[in-house]
This record gives structure tokens, C-alpha cells and sequence, in this order.
């Protein structure tokens, strides 16, 4: 079990590492997080109502979706894929959450992270130990960051747990700004 979990997320990091980009720019192919590692991510981030969640290649939208459904939020997705923009934004209409989610065509390391409470991230080790003095500049102290399978290099996480999702078990990595 714990070779096949490893076999995974080698296969994983190789893909992530390789580029495999979908559109000019992209550095990460889309993987969705199940729902049920989303909701695992918002609670370890303890996010309320009064948060702001920014998701950094936000996908279809699903995380930003989940913390303005679940969670009470307000959210914003930053992603560079155009379809998967229209996607979200179809989403969180669906989902009655469109005044509270909002999702942007934009390069993850242009985006002014300022407002954010709370940074969710599922990107590589690479692209987290990039966005790492960015997140720390621009936070304010108490911010949360959590990514969901990668660490951010030598900074130590607050917490690491793991969620069982429906294939495998998953790594959530929990920081809290200094």
C-alpha cells in the first residue's frame, strides 16, 4: 500500500516537474483535489466566514466554491486556463455562490495575494518554494497557508496531517504566517 502510495506521487511530482502544461504559461497540469481533502483544507485552515480564501491554480473552482458554500467565505481562484475560468464561474453560479466567488485569468506570481486570510495551494515543491517570499510579503501576520501534497522547502509547517481521499491517502501541509 505504502509503495503504491509512493509509486503515485513520484508519477505525480514527475508530471508536475515535466511542465505538461495545458495552456502559454502553465507550469502544473490540472489535477483535482477530491472534495473531501477540499473540505480537510478549509478545516485545517480553520476558515470562517470572515475570511478571504485566494486558491493559487484554482482549477475548476471547486475550493473556492466549497469555502464560500461550506465555510461561509469569500473566495478568489487565480488560475491561467481560460476554459477552466468559465468553468468555475459556471460553477459557483450553479452553486448560488457567485457573489461570493470570483475567479481570474491571471499568472499566480503577478497576483496581489494581499487580501487573502487564508492561501490554499496544490502546485509542486518547485512552484511553492517560488511563491514563498511573495505569500510572506504580502500576507498579514496570522495569514494561513495550506497546500495539499507539497511542502514549502526548509520553512516548517505549523501542522501536517493526512486525509484519506477515495484512491489514496493525502499530505495537508499547514503554515501560519510569522
Amino acid at each position: 500500500m505504502r509503495r503504491r502510495r509512493l509509486a503515485r506521487l513520484a508519477l505525480l511530482a514527475l508530471v508536475v516537474a515535466a511542465g505538461c502544461a495545458t495552456a502559454p504559461g502553465v507550469e502544473v497540469p490540472f489535477v483535482p483535489t477530491p472534495d473531501p481533502v477540499v473540505t480537510a483544507m478549509l478545516e485545517l485552515a480553520a476558515v470562517g466566514p470572515a475570511d478571504v480564501v485566494y486558491d493559487l491554480g484554482s482549477g475548476d473552482g471547486r475550493m473556492v466554491i466549497a469555502a464560500a458554500q461550506q465555510f461561509g467565505a469569500r473566495g478568489v481562484g487565480v488560475e491561467l486556463e481560460p476554459r477552466l475560468v468559465a468553468e468555475s464561474q459556471d460553477r459557483a453560479r450553479q452553486a448560488g455562490v457567485a457573489d461570493r466567488a470570483l475567479f481570474h485569468r491571471q499568472d499566480i506570481f503577478v497576483t496581489d495575494v494581499s487580501p487573502a486570510s487564508v492561501v490554499t495551494l496544490y502546485l509542486s515543491p518547485e512552484l511553492n518554494a517560488r511563491l514563498r517570499g511573495r505569500l510572506l510579503a504580502q500576507l498579514r501576520p496570522g495569514s494561513r497557508i495550506v497546500s495539499h501534497d507539497f511542502s514549502m522547502g526548509d520553512w516548517p509547517p505549523a501542522r501536517v496531517v493526512s486525509v484519506r481521499g477515495p484512491d489514496r491517502a493525502h499530505t495537508l501541509y499547514l503554515w501560519v504566517v510569522p
